[in-house]
């Protein structure tokens, strides 16, 4: 994916942090470098479902549960029986979220998780939750030296504004006291590998929602809200036009991060030369964070347009890798242009930088280091963005587009998706392409 202080600024999409660089225009300049692949759950590992099942049942031993404990055991019996009640305690928490009914919320839970609880009912009302499933995910076990007590892993789907849209799911620990009916201690947050922790798992939020685009942030920064909204909805007018699979966003998410909340949401720790990112978090939905702190004096449209188009182009499981970083951050950076004429580009002196040393001349390899200069990373978005410039300028945005659903989306090579939707061997098409990005920085 694609900063802090006042100076230009590059930025992400997936995974982003900010970094300072020198004050050199009056706009900022938001390189955005793309991680989402790194979100994405790769479960590529183990034997098929149903040669495990057909190994269990030739294997002798006890007959399993749903959870895979032995069905016939007397503890496991009792964790089966706590699940089934923790489960109808969950059922009567959500219900009472989506009916707007706090004090349904929060009934099933002891008074030490009220003020964590309702931090998060009121986080999730204001990004108006239409969808909230919970369901428990394997068996209750023991919290050592705390008798009575139980943690279970529960997988929360949730939708915002959209009725009835895909949820999206968070896997979080829960922590329950046993009782006759069992009370809810605490909810932990996710901190999950492949995204994070969710904003509204941790921070209060002060939520705007357009006709495209729901925004977010802290209540310190409510008053940006208004502006971010505006500009929002513009930048989802232009990212709409690169949707690739025929189905735009129901509603683009975005939420602007404060210094402290930059460093806890999707669990921090991105580049330093981000200033924003996307994320795939499931349910074919994407959320974009923006830097509050690099965004303080501008350059906010472009970094908009760049950000949404991520989440209206690309496909729930991320892009194939790093070598087609240049294709996903250029069309984003196509899409951020909005337009303008080649020579208005921002980056073109960080181009003219990198074509003249530290680079070998190959489109895929263009990926920036976490730890690469922002002059680096600027070069490498400017290059991906002339690059798809000429494509366009070619052979229009139709068939470019055609081109990045089969590299992007069906995962063809690259060679072979240039010959079938240009027509053109990709090594002439490549060395073109590096022949335009000389030819305009000279």
């Amino acid at each position: 994916m694609p900063p802090v202080v006042p100076a230009a600024v590059p930025a992400a999409v997936a995974v982003g942090a900010p970094v300072a660089v020198p004050r050199r225009r009056s706009r900022r300049f938001w390189p955005l470098w793309s991680a989402l692949a790194a979100v994405v759950v790769l479960l590529t590992c183990g034997l098929p479902g149903a040669l495990l099942v057909g190994v269990m049942r030739d294997r002798a031993g006890p007959a399993l549960d749903r959870f895979g404990a032995p069905a016939d055991d007397p503890a496991t019996t009792a964790a089966r029986q706590l699940t089934e009640r923790i489960t109808a305690q969950l059922d009567r928490q959500s219900a009472a979220l989506l009916g707007g009914d706090q004090a349904g919320f929060l009934a099933v839970a002891e008074p030490v998780a009220h003020r964590d609880l309702r931090r998060r009912y009121a986080a999730l009302r204001a990004l108006r939750v239409t969808g909230w499933q919970a369901s428990v995910n394997g068996l209750p076990t023991p919290v050592e030296g705390r008798p009575g007590e139980w943690r279970l892993l529960v997988e929360f789907r949730y939708c915002f504004v959209v009725p009835d849209c895909r949820t999206s799911p968070v896997l979080t620990g829960t922590r329950w006291r046993d009782a006759p009916q069992p009370r809810l201690l605490a909810v932990e947050q996710s901190r999950s590998v492949e995204t994070g922790t969710r904003p509204w798992e941790v921070s209060e939020l002060a939520v705007a929602v357009g006709a495209r685009t729901v925004v977010a942030t802290t209540p310190a920064l409510r008053g940006k809200l208004p502006g971010l909204l505006a500009e929002a909805e513009e930048a989802a007018k232009v990212a709409d036009t690169y949707v690739v699979d025929g189905r735009p966003p129901d509603r683009y998410r975005i939420f602007y991060a404060g210094k402290t909340e930059w460093q806890r949401w999707y669990g921090g720790g991105r580049p330093k030369w981000t200033g924003g990112y996307a994320v795939t978090v499931g349910g074919g939905h994407h959320e974009v964070v923006l830097n509050a702190d690099g965004l303080a004096t501008g350059g906010v449209d472009d970094l908009l347009r760049h950000e949404l188009t991520h989440a209206a182009s690309l496909p729930e499981r991320g892009y194939p890798g790093k070598s087609t970083w240049w294709l996903v951050e250029g069309l984003a950076e196509y899409a951020g242009a909005d337009g303008r004429s080649v020579d208005r580009y921002e980056g073109l002196a960080e181009v003219r930088r990198l074509l003249g040393g530290g680079w070998d001349g190959r489109l895929d390899s263009l990926t920036p280091a976490d730890s690469a200069p922002a002059d680096r990373v600027g070069g490498s978005y400017g290059i991906s963005y002339l690059s798809i410039r000429h494509l366009v300028d070619r052979y229009g945005q139709e068939r470019l587009l055609a081109f990045f659903a089969a590299v992007v989306h069906e995962r063809r090579p690259v060679a072979e998706a240039a010959e079938r939707v240009f027509g053109e061997s990709w090594s002439a098409l490549h060395d073109e392409c590096v022949a335009y990005v000389r030819a305009v920085v000279g």
